[in-house]
């Protein structure tokens, strides 16, 4: 799960498993050249990489969708690239969890 500031508040990101086959979809690519690509990726790729993490999240996709029309736009396209890279790197290499112990007193 990544969480990220996006629209008005922090949010949950996740591409789950469940829906790479709709980003695959959507994409007309498979999982694995999305993210060996996504430096060359579309707007729309990340577009769509952003809504399916908000839904994987846990948002409705009525939201997602709507806060994807709103906020991408509002946000500058490095910002939008960088999100959508930490959604695809969760869900290829696994979450950064920190060390246990780590930021305890």
């Amino acid at each position: 799960m990544h969480t990220a500031f996006f629209g008005d508040r922090e949010r949950n990101f996740s591409l789950t498993p469940h829906l790479i086959p709709e980003l695959e979809r959507l994409t007309g690519k498979g999982i694995a050249a999305i993210v060996d690509g996504v430096r060359r990726a579309s707007f729309a790729e990340l577009v769509n990489t952003i809504r399916l993490g908000l839904i994987g999240g846990g948002a409705h996709p009525e939201e997602a969708s709507a806060l994807t029309n709103t906020y991408v736009k509002a946000h500058s396209l490095g910002e939008v690239h960088l999100l959508a890279l930490d959604i695809l790197n969760d869900l290829w290499t696994g979450p950064t969890v920190p060390p246990a112990g780590k930021g305890t007193v």
